[in-house]
């Protein structure tokens, strides 16, 4: 009984810090998204408009573009593509030639260069890239794969996955890196083993490689959802939500809605549905990670 006091006594003043910075920002963004509250008038406050913001959201005909850009370009196609490249380059790094060339080290350190780039660096450096004038472009000409200068950001066809190329770029080198932490982990044994029952090397990946690398992919593929679903900086950067509102997500909504429109009543409700979805997302992590701390105690 005593050492529960105890325990209790310690956690209570974190438990009450979490609550004020996290739970009171939390609770009054629900209060404001169901009122009219204006940026203009933050002085009268706003009125009660009950779920009239939920259902305007929900009956936007802009929602489904919104939701659309936002799970599968920014979510979906960024998160596989990440693990898929991510992975591709980890089993590079571990390669017996690698190893032998003495390149790894080396190779890790130049991935280390794009992962520690702020966000905000990376865009600007890639809007310079991937003007009509700019090296991606001349370079393309060069090589006579087109011939005339393509706008990768203003042009529909290319933005999306000019977007999701610049976001791979400064997020998979943490990935590869991971992965690759894990691939090191790896019993020798179990692929000599392999080896000596005829294993070819697909045979050895599926069924030696990928069970030991599955844990960490699950994980850091739930990780790469948080980091895309809500991400502002990338999108916002780049397109500013264009051209028109083509790339717009539900991160640069919320902002639109907020500081564009003024509608902090309005804004505050897409704040909270994405709310929903990353606890949702939050609480699938969590079981993930106990069921791996449970298994690694086994």
């Amino acid at each position: 009984m005593r050492d529960r006091l105890f325990i209790t006594t310690m956690l209570l003043p974190t438990v009450v810090l979490l609550l004020l910075f996290y739970g009171y920002p939390i609770f009054d963004n629900l209060k404001i998204s169901f009122t009219d509250l204006s940026l203009l008038g933050m002085k009268r406050g706003g009125n009660w408009v009950g779920l009239a913001n939920y259902r305007e959201l929900f009956r936007s005909g802009d929602l489904g573009h919104i939701l659309f850009n936002t799970f599968i370009w920014l979510t979906a196609t960024s998160v596989i593509l990440r693990l898929l490249i991510g992975l591709g380059i980890a089993l590079l790094l571990n390669t017996r030639a690698m190893k032998l060339l003495r390149l790894a080290a080396v190779s890790r350190f130049a991935l280390l260069i794009p992962w520690a780039t702020p966000p905000i660096v990376a865009v600007v450096i890639w809007r310079f890239l991937l003007e009509r004038n700019g090296a991606v472009n001349e370079a393309l000409i060069k090589l006579g794969v087109v011939d005339h200068p393509i706008a990768f950001l203003a042009d529909m066809r290319t933005v999306w996955p000019s977007l999701v190329a610049i976001m791979l770029w400064n997020t998979v080198p943490l990935i590869a890196l991971s992965l690759l932490s894990s691939l090191q982990t790896v019993p020798d044994e179990y692929y000599e083993a392999a080896e000596l029952d005829g294993a070819t090397n697909w045979q050895k990946f599926r069924f030696v490689t990928l069970p030991f690398l599955m844990p960490a992919m699950l994980v850091l593929g739930l990780m790469s959802v948080f980091w895309s679903f809500n991400n502002f900086v990338y999108v916002w950067l780049a397109t500013g939500a264009g051209p028109g509102t083509y790339t717009n997500v539900l991160a640069t909504e919320v902002y639109l809605k907020a500081f564009i429109d003024f509608r902090l009543g309005y804004s505050s409700a897409i704040g909270m549905v994405m709310a929903v979805i990353m606890g949702a997302f939050g609480i699938l992590y969590l079981r993930l990670v106990a069921r791996q701390q449970l298994e690694e105690t086994l």
